[in-house]
């Protein structure tokens, strides 16, 4: 193998005795970085491995960053109560200790999993992604306690504060169902079942009430990238997002409902089990059907719109390995997922292309824990090239920032982003899963451990992971040679080939373990290298002299228009005849086929206002304590009506010129908090003529902007002709996180012919 020109450089400039591994072989090397022996380098700068105990890099970050670069890691604590790496590589060997190290740290006083240096408490999806990728084997009790600490007085899982006011914008609690399931896996602990269950069941049964859409999808945000301007375009309200389906959090909510099926079957109770399960199947079939992109080969992230959603074509990491770990995508699927998910000279994107005119964090970033959950999925796939690349991603600025930082900019490889933190949980946890999940192989499952291990040829030779934890016992494991096909697996001096599964009933409180690989080269996979591309920026578009218009943007090719989501033509000017009612977009398409997002809809429908009956102009000053009782401008007649979990129905009579479909939303003010954060979004039924319809979103526009009035969703209606009555109530299951404030003003309802 030979060396990159990286290494070349560093040998006529540094000395390089007593640095680098005897080997001094190229593990990795892309255009940006190479791992050699004990020694990753980029460009002047190098990191390696003083022991297993030690890293020291010369890495110097962007100059006034507020987090200055740590160039030493050395290890501070105690590591004996955990598993001990055993390998020729002294590099590989530290990285996995300092994740060990770094998650010590991580353990509060009150046995809680500490986010990340420079974030206290605990965070529904960070410690449930964490306790997934390794925290239930090595720190189960401290995973149990954090699971519990994000349960509410209601019993359910909490949905962390995120945009627009938490639950039902933000919709990825269910990742703490399957935490709870690994967890249960790890110990086999019955009465960890019996507790979690029915939270389980109460979270899962006011969701299905509250965010599925009319196709059967969950609504919401993406998981974990939550702030909205880093992957929606910028037109999108909250409320928009709240509407929106996004692939990474489907997914793992079908994963969540066949968990609940599995937790079902344990506990005896089989027609829940059956009832899980079927739903599980029925979810996973119409996230395939939505999502795929059959001329890319992966899955789109999110759909999004209004009244009629489109598909954005971008590769989103954490869902296409999500989609394969969980068995959500077909087999058929999982191999050609894994040869085309883009992926940068630096690792593979938070999603790809990027967005131009968006600052680094969750756009144009890598964060590790994403990069560990894809380098599994490509070990379930058999691809040992993208295994070799994404382990290269993680100990790449593991050991030039010596710590597990939260994230990195794809551009420049820094870790110079909007917000980053050290010793950060769900990238150690990441960081040692490489380690345990691929090149030992350990798998969890019910009853016992299933071995899978996938050695890439680079990395062949001997490595054991001594005093590993298991359900009370503790396991040596013994890895020699490479490849991903076990020749003989002893277990105590006992060759038990051809199973790789052990149950836990057969395990002593000491049990030696040793894994012979065949050491075949593995079948070739393609990696889909990619340059770290931007998307063009998104068309403003207006309604004006009956055409639909927009600014040019630079570097476009053409412009493609969609009515009611469907594309009507193609075409290189700014401007087009609307010849019928619907809702219209533009996207802008560049010269290399990349298209932007897709307009704000903009909709020539015929539509009718009503106003709420008894009005008023002054707001209660009770519901909160900075809510004034001053009159509050802005809205569009006589005044508005405002409701709070206590507060009794509002009916409002309407006419329907004709019988059809129609879409019916509310204008409406929400002061309660920020729009980036907190927990209290307003939510309602919707019902007609005595018949619950849909689900109305209310979230929070800004603190105190009692003046700042919006639209909620769209709720879509079969309309008789003539008289209705809609009712704006609040049922139990419009319970959110905040649970004591779910509050709204509301100035009119509009209804829209379809």
């Amino acid at each position: 193998m030979h060396l990159s020109k990286y290494l070349l450089l560093a040998f006529s400039a540094l000395s390089f005795s007593a640095v680098a591994s005897a080997e001094n072989e190229t593990i990795v090397s892309t255009d940006t970085y190479s791992w050699c022996g004990d020694t990753i380098f980029q460009g002047p700068f190098k990191a390696y491995a003083v022991s297993p105990y030690k890293i020291q890099s010369t890495y110097h970050g962007r100059p006034g960053y507020f987090m200055p670069v740590e160039q030493t890691w050395e290890r501070k604590n105690d590591l004996s109560a955990y598993p001990k790496l055993q390998t020729d590589n002294k590099l590989h060997q530290a990285i996995y200790n300092m994740g060990l190290d770094e998650m010590v740290n991580a353990v509060e006083p009150d046995t809680t999993l500490r986010t990340g240096k420079e974030w206290a408490g605990v965070w529904t999806r960070d410690v449930s992604y964490s306790i997934i990728l390794s925290m239930a084997a090595l720190q189960p009790e401290a995973s149990m306690v954090s699971l519990m600490k994000k349960v509410n007085t209601s019993g359910q899982i909490i949905q962390d504060t995120g945009s627009g006011g938490a639950w039902p914008v933000s919709t990825d609690r269910m990742i703490w169902v399957l935490a709870a399931w690994e967890i249960y896996k790890v110990t086999g602990d019955k009465s960890w079942l019996e507790k979690v269950y029915p939270i389980v069941v109460r979270s899962l049964e006011k969701d299905e009430k509250s965010i599925f859409s009319e196709r059967g999808l969950v609504k919401g945000e993406t998981s974990f990238i939550d702030w909205r301007e880093q992957s929606y375009p910028k037109w999108m309200q909250t409320v928009d997002i709240s509407q929106s389906e996004a692939m990474n959090t489907n997914v793992l909510y079908a994963a969540s409902l066949r968990v609940a099926g599995e937790m079902a079957r344990i506990l005896k109770k089989r027609k829940e089990a059956e009832q899980w399960t079927a739903k599980a199947e029925k979810l996973a079939k119409i996230i395939d059907e939505t999502f795929w992109m059959p001329e890319k080969g992966y899955y789109g992230i999110y759909t999004y719109g209004r009244d009629s959603k489109i598909l954005n074509p971008r590769a989103e990491s954490l869902g296409e390995a999500l989609a394969i770990l969980y068995d959500i995508a077909p087999s058929e699927k999982v191999k050609t997922i894994s040869e085309n998910v883009p992926q940068t000279p630096f690792g593979a994107a938070i999603f790809y292309p990027q967005i131009a005119d968006i600052p680094n964090y969750h756009n144009n970033a890598l964060w590790p824990f994403v990069g560990s959950y894809l380098t599994l999925a490509h070990a379930k796939a058999g691809n040992e090239q993208a295994i070799l690349e994404g382990i290269g991603s993680i100990f790449r600025p593991a050991a030039l920032f010596a710590t597990n930082k939260e994230n990195f900019n794809l551009d420049n490889g820094d870790y110079f982003t909007e917000l980053n933190s050290s010793n950060m949980l769900w990238s150690l946890a990441g960081n040692l899963a490489l380690t345990q999940r691929i090149l030992f192989g350990i798998n969890f499952e019910k009853d016992g451990l299933l071995f899978r291990p996938f050695v890439p040829e680079a990395l062949a030779g001997t490595r054991t992971l001594a005093d590993f934890p298991y359900r009370g016992a503790r396991l040596n494991i013994t890895v020699e040679g490479f490849g991903s096909r076990i020749k003989e697996m002893y277990i105590d001096g006992k060759n038990v080939y051809p199973e790789p599964y052990i149950s836990a009933k057969r395990l002593r409180k000491d049990t030696d373990i040793r894994i012979i690989l065949d050491s075949r080269p593995i079948a070739p996979m393609r990696v889909n290298h990619v340059p770290n591309r931007k998307a063009p920026l998104t068309p403003v578009t207006w309604i004006e002299d009956g055409k639909l218009r927009w600014d040019p943007i630079e570097y476009i090719a053409e412009y493609s228009v969609l009515c009611d989501g469907k594309e009507v033509a193609r075409t290189r000017q700014t401007s087009f005849d609307l010849n019928a009612p619907g809702e219209w977009q533009v996207t802008g398409i560049n010269s290399e086929g990349i298209p932007s997002f897709a307009s704000e809809p903009r909709s020539n429908r015929q539509k009718l206002i009503f106003q709420f009956p008894k009005e008023k102009t002054t707001a209660s000053s009770g519901e909160i304590s900075y809510l004034p009782s001053t009159p509050i401008a802005g809205f569009s007649s006589n005044g508005f009506a405002e409701t709070d979990s206590k507060s009794e129905p509002i009916d409002i009579r309407i006419n329907a010129p004709e019988a059809g479909e129609y879409s019916v939303s509310l204008r409406y003010a929400n002061g309660n908090g920020p729009v980036n954060t907190e927990n209290k979004c307003a939510v309602r039924s919707l019902i007609l003529n005595g018949e619950k319809t849909g689900t109305l979103v209310l979230p929070q526009r800004g603190v105190a902007n009692w003046d700042d009035w919006g639209m909620s969703n769209p709720v879509r209606v079969h309309l008789p002709a003539g008289e209705s009555t809609l009712t704006i109530r609040y049922l139990p299951e419009n319970e959110n996180m905040n649970i004591g404030t779910n509050h709204a003003l509301l100035d009119c309802i509009i209804v829209e012919k379809r």
